[in-house]
């Protein structure tokens, strides 16, 4: 009886260690996978040494590893400044970034999680970063010259973030707000633009008009230049003709017919009628 017990104690002890090693060899072990870095602690304190991808040992039962996910992160980041010419202007900023692998270690250190990322060092780093940019700039030349603003920004940001161990890949503008006063000061410009743009353009149609009426008149006077030259050279004779036929129209008479002969040779004169409207032509 007391070798059964024995046998059943030592069975137990047997089960308890082969369960102990395969525990311990399991967590003697990590593995990092593709677009992750870890950082090795022991004891509660960090290691210098970065793991990349791969299978890495680890101290069992007196360490732990964080796991930091290298891969691009996105996230959408207020910010709010004055311009120049002391306009409110707001803007929201979507931001691609990656952590550094190699600076894992100081993140881990220095920021601890991802959350703490974003929300100690992305977010009021942006709000700086916007602060340079807008303040470069009045609010009408951040609206017009978007580009410029944005490019201010980034470099900036770049800038500031880096020392950091974080990389900015790209922002964009989500949003690009600005006062009140400031939108209705924009519309009242525009409808001025627009009423000033109208004035002009009745300003070119009146000098227009009044330029074809100077043609028009230089025409008329042309042709009554033409018209004087050529009754000149006929000696007036056509003058007083056609003043004698507009008298005759006036008083309601119809032009009559007129025998006129003309003096022939041997033949004598012979007869033609002709009309004295004829005269006008």
């Amino acid at each position: 009886m007391d070798r059964q017990a024995n046998t059943s104690i030592t069975n137990l002890i047997a089960g308890i260690l082969a369960a102990l090693l395969v525990f311990v060899g399991f967590n003697s072990f990590i593995i990092i996978n593709p677009g992750q870095a870890g950082v090795l602690s022991v004891l509660g304190k960090a290691q210098d040494s970065v793991l990349l991808e791969g299978i890495h040992f680890k101290p069992p039962l007196v360490s732990n590893v964080d796991v930091y996910d290298v891969t691009v992160q996105k996230f959408a980041v207020p910010a709010q400044s004055s311009t120049k010419d002391l306009q409110d202007l707001s803007a929201s900023f979507a931001i691609n970034f990656r952590l550094d692998p190699l600076k894992v270690v100081e993140i881990r250190r220095t920021q601890g999680t991802l959350q703490n990322i974003v929300a100690k060092i992305i977010a009021p780093q942006t709000q700086e970063s916007f602060k340079v940019a807008a303040a470069k700039r009045t609010v009408e030349e951040a609206i017009t010259r978007r580009t410029e603003l944005k490019d201010d920004f980034d470099n900036a940001l770049i800038t500031r973030l880096e020392k950091y161990g974080i990389i900015v890949l790209d922002t964009s503008v989500v949003d690009l707000a600005f006062s009140p006063e400031f939108a209705r000061a924009v519309e009242e410009k525009q409808i001025a633009e627009q009423r000033a743009q109208r004035a002009v353009y009745i300003a070119q149609e009146a000098e227009q008009q009044a330029q074809a009426d100077i043609n028009r008149a230089k025409g008329r006077a042309e042709a009554q230049r033409l018209l004087a030259e050529t009754l000149s050279n006929q000696g007036g004779k056509l003058v007083l003709q056609k003043e004698a036929i507009e008298a005759w129209k006036e008083g309601g008479a119809q032009m009559p017919k007129v025998l006129v002969t003309n003096g022939g040779g041997n033949g004598g004169n012979v007869p033609f009628l002709f009309n004295l409207s004829d005269l006008e032509k």
